[in-house]
């Protein structure tokens, strides 16, 4: 089966920029079209449905105050880094900083891979806790079937004290 290919302008207009944007994108090899490229004036770019998801890619980041230099070398990193789509990647992004999620890993991308954080799970915390808070009833309760009851003791010991008192 044939890959579906993209004008220029549909790109750009699949994507949400300007055909200049993409132009310039692709003259400054931020992305480049992966069927047809551009050779000379009057020729067209042919895009696939990746180049589309990556452009989508770059402009959130833009969206999002990247600077276009910043764009760059995420870009360069995820190509170089990423097995999957660039597209299924999860990124984080935290003022300047723009931070890969590679499994429970934390990557700064901007800074080419330096400043690699471990995650900590935080998802079975609250299972953990509600197990052991019924680990602790159960033995409250097995505890509790072992002892004398405290209301049978005191029950019999406060009657025959009643008894005397009122004689």
């Amino acid at each position: 089966m044939a890959q579906q290919s993209f004008s220029g302008s549909q790109a750009a207009q699949i994507a949400g920029i300007t055909y200049r944007q993409l132009d310039y994108w692709a003259r400054t090899n931020l992305i480049r079209p992966s069927l047809t490229d551009a050779k000379g004036s009057g020729s067209r770019r042919s895009y696939v449905y990746r180049d589309l998801l990556e452009l989508k890619v770059i402009k959130q980041l833009l969206d999002a105050g990247i600077k276009l230099e910043s764009v760059r070398e995420v870009f360069n990193y995820l190509r170089s880094h990423v097995d999957t789509d660039i597209a299924a990647a999860h990124i984080v992004i935290s003022g300047k900083a723009v931070v890969l999620c590679q499994g429970d890993q934390l990557v700064d991308v901007v800074r080419n891979g330096q400043g690699v954080l471990n995650v900590l799970p935080l998802a079975n915390i609250k299972s953990d806790v509600d197990a052991m808070i019924v680990n602790i009833a159960d033995q409250a309760k097995a505890a509790t079937k072992t002892a004398p009851s405290v209301q049978f003791v005191q029950t019999n010991m406060v009657a025959p004290i009643a008894k005397t008192v009122a004689n």
